[in-house]
């Protein structure tokens, strides 16, 4: 199958803001994204949603559309391996390209599976058809209050496990608040918390020192990724996983060098920024190590049903992320992705992503088409 055209709706829709109490952007209000067609020769067209659950992606689109969509250009469909060997070439200059390559990859998959008439779960490999979630809110709360509040309601909504993202919290504030949720949810329910590297090594010691005290899960991106010696010093020192990372800048290569110098014993991953095949060669590296790949939010309910997928494939991920609140990275399909009465979310069974586009929301949301 040979691609005749790579196209972009470029969506606008206002969705109900929140305020995120940390360093980055808040979430809501008007929102720039795209819905990602790519056409075959036979007809099929496979897609994908470009950008993330806040802010305005038209750069990303502008890429994809400019670099992008000259180097695969009556390629086969299938060369998904090729793209993934071409991606410095493209790039050019050690610039990185893979969040805005990513979803071309899961068009292409997408693409593959409507082929075959199989999800791409299937594709991979299916190890399983369901995964467990853990609900997170970006960091909303300046108190203590705040987020026993939000983990008590979570607890109440069904979800059985909860990160905390406790944001500029003064440190200390942060570790009292990881032993009040502990005491207000009880033993049943499955904590971690995400300081989106916040802490210098002091004070993520000192809250490392409160979740070990409170059996949590893991320890999330407490400092700047870059820091590798503070990174493996933390994992020697701690009894709670950490788990690196969710920054931008940390991708498959960096992976392999943590894996490679045991700075941790829990990697990140999306494919967000790896695709499909990035994700899918990054499970399997950590599984290698006999660590453990957890998956990080999408952004998108396209590429939310495609780390779904990928997460299909492997035992080696514990959990799927599932942020609050959902209207912010929630949109452009017919049917989302649904919770079982296990509280587990169930991989698609259609072909390809498995999901069906909504195209008349598409139609009136949709600003432009980029070409």
């Amino acid at each position: 199958m040979k691609i005749t055209d790579i196209t972009i709706d470029v969506i606008e829709r206002r969705t109900p803001p929140v305020r995120v109490q940390d360093e980055r952007a808040d979430l809501g209000g008007t929102t720039t994204q795209g819905v990602l067609r790519v056409t075959t020769d036979n007809g099929i067209e496979g897609h994908a949603f470009v950008g993330t659950q806040a802010g305005n992606s038209s750069q990303w689109m502008d890429t994809l559309i400019k670099t992008l969509k000259p180097a695969m250009m009556g390629r086969d469909s299938s060369d998904r391996e090729w793209l993934w060997s071409q991606l410095d070439v493209i790039a050019g200059h050690g610039a990185v390209i893979e969040p805005v390559w990513a979803p071309l990859d899961v068009a292409l998959w997408d693409i593959e599976g409507k082929a075959a008439g199989q999800p791409i779960h299937k594709l991979l490999g299916t190890a399983r058809t369901e995964v467990p979630i853990y609900a997170t809110y970006p960091p909303r709360h300046d108190t203590v209050e705040g987020f026993v509040e939000e983990a008590l309601q979570l607890k109440a909504d069904g979800f059985s496990a909860y990160k905390m993202h406790p944001g500029p919290l003064h440190y200390k504030q942060a570790a009292i608040a990881a032993a009040k949720v502990r005491e207000a949810v009880g033993d049943e329910m499955t904590l971690m918390l995400d300081r989106n590297h916040g802490y210098t090594f002091r004070e993520a010691l000192y809250v490392g020192h409160a979740l070990d005290a409170n059996d949590y899960f893991w320890y999330e991106d407490p400092i700047p990724a870059n820091d590798i010696e503070a990174i493996k010093e933390l994992t020697n020192r701690l009894e709670t996983p950490l788990n690196m990372s969710d920054t931008t800048g940390f991708l498959f290569h960096e992976a392999a060098n943590f894996l490679q110098q045991n700075a941790v014993r829990l990697v990140r991953g999306t494919v967000r920024k790896l695709g499909i095949t990035g994700l899918k060669k990054q499970m399997a590296l950590v599984e290698g190590f006999h660590k453990v790949c957890e998956v990080g939010l999408a952004g998108s309910s396209a590429l939310n049903a495609a780390n779904l997928h990928v997460i299909c494939s492997s035992m080696n991920c514990t959990y799927f992320e599932y942020w609050m609140p959902k209207e912010v990275h929630q949109w452009g399909v017919k049917e989302e992705l649904k919770i079982n009465e296990r509280g587990n979310l169930e991989v698609p069974t259609g072909p390809g992503l498995g999901i069906e586009l909504d195209e008349e929301w598409i139609a009136a949301h949709k600003i432009a088409t980029l070409s």
